[in-house]
């Protein structure tokens, strides 16, 4: 291989960037799909990779927000020295003046404290470093760049990476329609880790909204890998991308597939819009039509016995809103108690004092973070 040689190449080392609370699955599933030396840390988690695990990890995991190969890493005290260090990585190798970009950036602990400041100065590296080349310089597109880059300064260190995803995992794809606050993509996929089901039991969401779980329920079971309708990926403006590896580690994932049972997913919701939105989105999902979606009140279902519930109940930021939600988490604990006999619940509980109001002993709280709401996932013995 000619040219500059980059980090990850000469120790195969990636980072899986991931939300508050889940890294130690995340390192789980990386190691499932082929990773080695997982190392979780604060948001994300160190790994080794070869290329075909790389391709295979961005394909199929579905905890991960997005998958770094670092370039560079340098003590970095000042801009100037963050400006020298990205001017000296041959973009080219990336990138032609006619593409576009954009610079994401984590700072902490360190001599440059806004992170803003920094995207910025390495965004002005990128372009100069092509001016200077060429007399013209790649466009920046913050919402759909052919290259994302990433800086994480931290401690005075810095890496500079390129997103092998090519931006947030979370994007399914299958995502149509919509509702008020929907449920991340991939901290469902690790609520459904959490809660261990693997289709032995039937699992029901009671309250579905837009259907993500159901959705993500779906994939799993079935194991339709999470990138199945994403296009365009990060790797493959990698200086060292194999096309013929990939399509073989997309096909062996794609030949994985297996059908759904019918009835195995099931899910409700009292809004006539969430349950529309639900069966648009699962439609986009091979085997999308055997999960049953109805419009029905929870409290108008005849109840579950020897199932897994996971649902996500709605929770107020207003004072009414928060007045509701009590009432609704209450009422949702005497349906569990009164009639589902058996089953196990999972219930995400939208913020640290809904959880009182449930009225059951739960077995299990795990931390974990919607965005940058803390909230817990409680696990219910029925």
């Amino acid at each position: 291989m000619t040219g500059q040689q980059f980090l990850y190449q000469e120790n195969q080392q990636y980072f899986a960037q991931c939300g508050r609370g889940i890294e130690e699955i995340t390192g789980e599933e990386l190691t499932e799909l082929g990773a080695t030396g997982v190392e979780p840390t604060y948001r994300g988690v160190h790994f080794a990779a070869k290329p075909g695990v790389l391709y295979t990890i961005n394909y199929c995991a579905r905890i991960p927000s997005r998958i770094l190969a670092p370039l560079a890493h340098f003590a970095c005290h000042t801009e100037k020295v963050l400006y020298k260090k990205a001017m000296e990585i041959d973009w080219s190798r990336f990138l032609s003046p006619d593409q576009t970009f954009a610079v994401f950036a984590n700072v902490s602990d360190s001599q440059i404290n806004h992170s803003k400041f920094a995207a910025l100065r390495l965004k002005d590296a990128v372009a100069d470093f092509f001016r200077e080349k060429t007399g013209r310089r790649p466009s920046v597109d913050t919402r759909e760049p052919d290259l994302w880059i990433n800086l994480n300064l931290r401690d005075n260190f810095a890496t500079i990476s390129v997103d092998t995803s090519g931006g947030a995992l979370h994007r399914r794809g299958y995502r149509k329609s919509s509702v008020l606050a929907p449920l991340q993509e991939t901290l469902a996929a690790a609520i459904l880790r959490f809660s261990g089901w693997n289709g032995e039991t039937p699992l029901v969401d009671l309250m579905c909204g837009s259907g993500t779980i159901l959705a993500e329920a779906l994939m799993a079971y079935c194991r339709v890998p999470a990138g199945i309708h994403r296009e365009k990926w990060g790797f493959l403006r990698l200086p060292d991308f194999d096309e013929t590896l990939w399509r073989k580690v997309k096909q062996d994932a794609d030949g994985r597939v297996r059908p759904c049972p019918e009835g195995l997913i099931q899910g409700s919701d009292v809004d006539g819009r969430a349950v529309d939105a639900a069966c648009e989105n699962l439609d986009e999902i091979p085997g999308g039509s055997m999960v049953q979606v109805r419009r029905r009140d929870f409290h108008d279902l005849k109840g579950f016995k020897n199932v897994t519930i996971i649902t996500n109940p709605p929770y107020g930021v207003r004072l009414l809103e928060q007045n509701q939600a009590e009432i609704t988490i209450r009422e949702l604990g005497d349906f569990l108690k009164q009639n589902c006999t058996g089953s196990t619940a999972w219930i995400l509980c939208g913020s640290i004092d809904l959880m009182k109001h449930i009225g059951l002993r739960t077995s299990k709280r795990i931390p974990l973070f919607n965005g940058p709401l803390e909230t817990r996932l409680v696990k219910l013995d029925l």
